[in-house]
């Protein structure tokens, strides 16, 4: 047999090197393109609010757009094909419930979201560009979300595994939680004492925002399906953290109950004192409060 000489050597190696990162080059494309089309949504739904007026249009494009990343995510990603088909399954039932639900709401309502009313006002005549600039923030976290369901859908371990069945339970329970909580609500708002009462039924009993406590635990399914012996997997962490910390510190539960406090006054303030603002507990009786 002839003997390969060096450049031989030097082209096999290369071709080798190339096959073995084909899967890791490709994956990067994948993420860039992913990323790029989360900016380009986000500019759109930019558009979309300086056209009608109407911010809930914001949450809604934002809803589709994470749910196109995903099933994008699981479809190209190179994971076991049950867990990857299991998870845009997953993705795509969020997105329709969410984004119907959010558009549904805009459509019908009377008046602009008081958080984002909020925010046009504060901004003054530099509204415009500023709703961009924070829009495009907005891209960046949903393609940390994204990436989650990436590497969900890029785990190749054996499917299914007890940790895949754990993250479908909380995938459920959380989307299950957070449609009833919905129409908890939407039922409460349909009643006349609705515009100067509180809601307090159902699971708006146990906590101020259990729709958005569910929203969050969804997220936490991600990690479930993620984590593996890959250290890259841990990434998938960062969603449930970035969304505790958006929905409690920064744009769900600060500006929502600040208008509250400013339209029901004392009776949320109330409210407040016997009920959890987040996670879900027991109520707080006037007994318990008079010992704090």
């Amino acid at each position: 047999m002839a003997k390969p000489v060096q450049g031989d050597r030097r082209k096999y190696g290369i071709s080798v090197m190339m096959c073995m990162n084909a899967g890791g080059w490709m994956d990067w494309f994948l993420l860039v393109v992913l990323a790029v089309g989360l900016s380009l949504a986000m500019a759109a739904s930019w558009v979309v609010q300086r056209m009608t007026g109407r911010s809930g249009w914001i949450d809604t494009i934002w809803s589709f757009a994470v749910s196109i990343g995903g099933v994008t995510a699981s479809v190209f990603a190179n994971g076991a094909f049950g867990r990857r088909m299991t998870i845009l399954v997953i993705v795509a039932a969020w997105a329709l419930r969410l984004g119907s639900h959010i558009g549904k709401r805009t459509k019908g309502a009377d008046e602009e979201d008081p958080r984002y009313a909020k925010l046009m006002e504060a901004w003054g005549d530099s509204a415009g560009w500023r709703l961009f600039l924070f829009l495009q923030v907005q891209a960046l976290a949903a393609f940390i979300l994204v990436l989650a369901i990436y590497l969900a859908a890029a785990n190749d371990e054996a499917f299914p595994g007890g940790q895949d069945f754990l993250a479908m339970f909380i995938a459920l329970a959380a989307l299950a939680g957070e449609t009833i909580s919905d129409e908890q609500l939407s039922r409460f708002r349909k009643e006349p004492q609705a515009k100067t009462e509180v809601c307090e039924v159902g699971f708006w009993r146990y906590s101020r925002h259990p729709n958005y406590f569910f929203e969050w635990l969804f997220w936490c399914c991600w990690p479930a399906f993620a984590v593996s012996t890959s250290l890259s997997s841990l990434l998938s962490l960062l969603a449930p953290a970035l969304m505790y910390w958006l929905l409690v510190h920064v744009s769900g539960i600060p500006p929502l109950e600040e208008h509250m406090l400013h339209s029901r006054g004392d009776k949320f303030r109330a409210l407040q004192r016997r009920v959890n603002a987040f996670f879900p507990g027991p109520r707080k009786t006037q007994s318990r409060l008079s010992g704090e």
